[in-house]
């Protein structure tokens, strides 16, 4: 998952914990094997290098798909799984290089949701395109590992945390206290929340990000414009009931820029946003 990583129990029974724990670690890793873009032969390496020619796929590939194309259709276009290429361009390893303008272009034409077509079972997309599951696979996993460890123990309050995702399937009276980062000062609280059930998701540019001519580009690409969300806030954390909405609303925020405080109080969600 590229970050740090834990599940908090309430039990004081170390087997059933080490239970829980192993549930956690198993799934986790399956999702990760499964749909990393860095992992040659998995189903993701297959869809990327058929080169257009139809690649099967399962029911959970199938419904990350159906998640991924509402997310693109309920934002207009700018979550877009599909855009691998222009990520690909944009290097947050301390080069600071800002990519060629022909470069962006010749990208921005492998790129688009509505080029691609699936069924339950089948994948069909043009050869050179790409998919990048990274903008909700953590959320999902999270939900995934929420769900299984809640449903064979269901009188025991979890916490699920992958990098600041988090997932509170059972509720718990007296709550989890969770932090949120300040961008500001990082690796320290600027507020903290009581989770007594639910979810929390958060995007930000905090971590990745580079300045170039006192003009700064954070790693949130707009699929539409092949660069970085201009007036985007450093960070959007979202309350929501399961994870992956969550984190569909923040990153969903992050794209609107300038306008991310009025998207988000229109959906009727908790959030904090951070300039």
């Amino acid at each position: 998952m590229a970050s740090p990583c834990e599940v908090l129990m309430q039990i004081d029974d170390e087997h059933i914990a080490m239970q829980m724990l192993n549930v956690a670690v198993d799934e986790a890793r399956r999702i990760e094997q499964k749909y990393s873009r860095f992992l040659k032969g998995n189903i993701l390496w297959q869809i990327n290098n058929a080169q257009g020619n139809a690649v099967n796929i399962d029911q959970e590939t199938a419904q990350l798909l159906q998640f991924s194309q509402q997310c693109y259709q309920l934002s207009g276009g700018s979550f877009d799984i599909t855009a691998g290429p222009l990520i690909n361009l944009w290097r947050f390893d301390g080069s600071n290089q800002v990519p060629k303008e022909g470069a962006i272009k010749s990208a921005l034409r492998l790129v688009g949701f509505s080029a691609i077509g699936f069924t339950d079972s089948k994948l069909n997309m043009p050869a050179s395109m790409s998919l990048d599951f990274g903008g909700i696979g953590k959320e999902y996993a999270v939900d995934r590992v929420a769900q299984q460890l809640s449903q064979r123990w269901p009188n025991i309050s979890v916490m699920v945390n992958f990098g600041g995702d988090i997932a509170c399937p059972v509720l718990k009276v007296d709550g989890w206290q969770v932090g949120i980062e300040n961008p500001q000062k990082l690796d320290n609280a600027a507020a903290q929340l009581t989770i007594r059930q639910g979810a929390l998701a958060t995007s930000g540019t905090t971590r990745r990000y580079f300045e170039v001519d006192s003009v700064r580009y954070g790693h949130i690409i707009n699929p539409q414009t092949g660069y970085p969300v201009d007036k985007a806030p450093l960070s959007v954390t979202v309350l929501g009931p399961n994870c992956i909405t969550a984190g569909m609303l923040s990153t969903m925020a992050m794209l609107k820029g300038a306008d991310s405080e009025g998207f988000l109080a229109a959906q009727n969600v908790d959030f904090k946003v951070f300039r």
